[in-house]
């Protein structure tokens, strides 16, 4: 069983996964925010390596990304600051990124730096699952899930192709579109959640959009977990104390558990 997978083995516990863009607002901040985040009732923490072309990501993380790459940071970078976090947090660390960073770094190279950095994970929202058996077969051998997603346009096939090939959990993409905060969850997001759990036994997380407490529950009596990533980077710019994203995180958590 794989360090994420032991997360959904937890009796009566909805998984609360958190997202934020290394080096933003600084690797400073980073370094702060994740062990804060693991204390405030967050299971699982995404990484975001910035890319200069995030296709599947809404203006916040789009503008996190272009700041921390203004700023320097790298995917070897990032690995360095995965290795400090890990030192800090003992909850499962996946990173986020794309797939031209990870191919231009080298698959064996970046996995084999994932695996001795206490990286758990890997989502690549433009790596398709017909696409990722290379990938898969190197991030396997180093013990690391390789996560893909699924979003409410996808076919049977391509559901049952992901059904087969996810390790860990199945990130479920609540809209057809990008990330960002939203007013409300999508009326057939109960339908889409059932048209998968009917082919896989497999964790489900939902993730894209999901900004409140009330969402966040919402989501957890569908699926297995909530992912919540732009309402969180928006915090970090509240102030440098963390204080606001701290609360936030305890209230979903309270929703969640309720």
């Amino acid at each position: 069983m794989s360090r994420i997978t032991s997360v959904f083995e937890q009796p009566n516990r909805k998984a609360l996964i958190a997202y934020v863009t290394i080096g933003y607002p600084s690797v400073e901040a980073t370094l702060k925010v994740v062990p804060l985040l693991a204390d405030s009732g967050c299971d699982i923490v995404e990484l975001g390596i910035p890319f200069s072309d995030p296709l599947a990501d809404g203006v916040t993380i789009q503008n996190a990304s272009f700041h921390a790459l203004k700023k320097g940071v790298t995917p070897g970078l990032c690995l360095e600051v995965a290795r400090e976090l890990r030192q800090k947090a003992t909850i499962p660390l996946a990173f986020m990124t794309y797939f031209n960073p990870v191919f231009s770094y080298g698959l064996e190279k970046f996995c084999n730096g994932c695996a001795s950095s206490g990286i758990n994970g890997l989502i690549i929202p433009d790596l398709p699952p017909d696409e990722g058996s290379n990938l898969e077969t190197i991030a396997r051998n180093n013990s690391i899930d390789l996560i893909y997603l699924l979003s409410p346009s996808s076919n049977e096939k391509r559901v049952r192709i992901v059904a087969q090939r996810s390790q860990g959990f199945i990130y479920l993409v609540s809209v057809t579109g990008i990330t960002g905060t939203r007013d409300s969850l999508p009326p057939d997001l109960g339908v889409f959640v059932s048209r998968v759990r009917k082919v896989t036994d497999q964790p489900l997380c939902v993730g894209f959009g999901i900004s409140t407490a009330e969402q966040a529950k919402a989501v957890t009596r569908l699926a297995d977990g909530v992912i919540v990533g732009s309402r969180i980077i928006q915090l970090m710019e509240f102030s440098d104390d963390f204080k606001a994203l701290y609360s936030f995180v305890k209230e979903l958590r309270k929703a969640i558990d309720s």
